[in-house]
């Protein structure tokens, strides 16, 4: 973004500013972070009141910044922006930058798998165009519209993530993106206390289609029943489908592991063997609607098998960390829900990666009043044939504790609610190179810091 505080009053449609011809080049709600020319947005919270920070702003370059209407003594002579509320004006000013941009803009949402998909997405993309995506979990009502006003004024590609834990949240996030692609991952069971049923989290992801542009186009998990449905009773908006099944667009199979990534077959609109740097066979159904956004922004199936092969994903996601004279973490710990759970497990049972398996469990959070019966659930998951040690963390995960007692013994089984140190101790111990380790918990449990402990010792 690079606007006059001139054109940001008019967006606003407030009126003309002092200072109208100062520039802004970006967007700032932390002082930490604050890089020359950005627009500094305080934020008037019940501890603290980001008006105390405006100076310091400006102080580290700031170009301008808000100021909210009713808030007193404001900064003399500094270039300020007065506003009724800041998230408001983000949003108001994030629609109109969208209006203005030529960038195509692609919105991800589902259950799992957002993040992943944004990643394996933009880089397939990225060697073709110029590509810029949701920044970590910037993902809300406050988090897209930053997003979009930090695009460059010659980004081709924009991909949003999209994230939600109530109804109306997507509606809202999509109709401010208004996407020309959109992608629903899946449909799991986080926010389920909110939304009452599954049927109720696939209703509230479809809301993304509620601002896709008359021309767009949805890519969904055709294996979802609940999603089909939903497609089916949707006749005006285009769809293409990708899962393991056969009905859908793109199907994969065959599927491969090796130390390396993952090797598949694609059949349906694109046929043909990809290989992408990421493991399990959920990143390669993510993967999926990477290939079938690539081919309609009118990629060649050699050129997407290319960039696949080198698309790499955020730290935490079926992350491969090697200990020397030691075990290989698997670093799935950014988050966990029961449908990504599962598919880490699999993937750890059915992988030759190395011959001992172990899992390390964290609680999942946010799963509501079925949140018991989701955590004993997983015990069908671990076979006791494959996975030598199960290792559980967190006042939750006692529940699981409770079932797999009655198939594991004391020595393979170890469950502690507060304290990692009993599970490192254990890895410490017991696990060799021969040993690989799978790290699933939900972002609050922090399970990487059992990684962190190994390291140190």
């Amino acid at each position: 973004m690079r606007k006059t505080l001139a054109q940001i009053a008019t967006w606003l449609k407030i009126r003309e500013q002092d200072y109208s011809d100062t520039v802004v080049t970006g967007i700032s709600i932390d002082t930490r972070t604050i890089q020359p020319g950005d627009l500094f947005v305080p934020f008037r919270g019940e501890a603290v009141n980001g008006h105390k920070f405006v100076e310091q702003a400006f102080e580290k370059g700031a170009a301008a910044s808000f100021w909210l209407a009713d808030e007193p003594n404001p900064p003399k002579n500094r270039p300020l922006i007065f506003v009724d509320d800041a998230e408001v004006a983000l949003q108001q000013m994030a629609i109109a930058y969208r209006s203005e941009h030529k960038a195509t803009f692609i919105g991800i949402t589902g259950s799992n798998g957002k993040t992943s998909t944004k990643d394996i997405l933009a880089g397939a993309l990225s060697p073709y165009f110029k590509v810029q995506k949701t920044i970590g979990n910037f993902n809300n009502q406050l988090g897209l519209p930053i997003t979009i006003l930090q695009l460059d004024e010659d980004t081709e590609i924009s991909v949003l993530e999209m994230g939600m834990s109530g109804f109306g949240e997507i509606e809202f996030l999509t109709r401010i993106a208004r996407p020309h692609l959109a992608v629903i991952t899946n449909i799991g069971e986080a926010h389920m206390q909110e939304l009452g049923s599954r049927a109720g989290i696939a209703q509230a992801k479809y809301e993304i289609t509620k601002g896709l542009l008359e021309e767009g186009v949805l890519f969904f998990d055709g294996d979802e029943p609940l999603l089909r449905a939903l497609v089916a009773e949707d006749l005006d908006t285009e769809t293409m489908s990708f899962g393991f099944a056969e009905h859908n667009t793109l199907v994969a199979s065959h599927i491969e592991t090796t130390e390396t990534g993952s090797r598949f077959n694609v059949s349906g609109l694109i046929e043909g063997t990809f290989e992408i740097s990421v493991l399990g066979e959920h990143q390669v159904k993510n993967a999926l609607s990477a290939i079938l956004i690539s081919k309609a922004l009118g990629l060649t199936d050699e050129q997407i098998r290319t960039s696949l092969k080198q698309v790499t994903l955020t730290d935490m996601r079926m992350q491969l960390v090697p200990m020397e004279n030691g075990p290989l973490f698997i670093n799935d710990a950014y988050n966990a829900a029961p449908t990504s759970m599962r598919a880490a497990i699999q993937f750890v049972k059915k992988t030759a990666m190395r011959p001992e398996k172990w899992l390390v469990l964290g609680d999942m959070l946010e799963l509501g009043e079925d949140e018991k019966s989701l955590h004993e659930q997983m015990a069908a998951e671990i076979d006791e044939k494959a996975i030598a040690r199960v290792c559980l963390y967190g006042p939750r995960m006692k529940w699981l504790y409770d079932k797999l007692q009655l198939v594991f013994g004391e020595r393979r089984l170890v469950y502690t609610e507060t304290d990692y140190e009993p599970i490192i101790e254990l890895i410490r111990r017991d696990a060799s190179e021969q040993t690989l380790i799978l790290l699933k918990g939900s972002r609050g449990m922090k399970l990487e810091n059992i990684i962190k402990g190994i390291e140190q010792a």
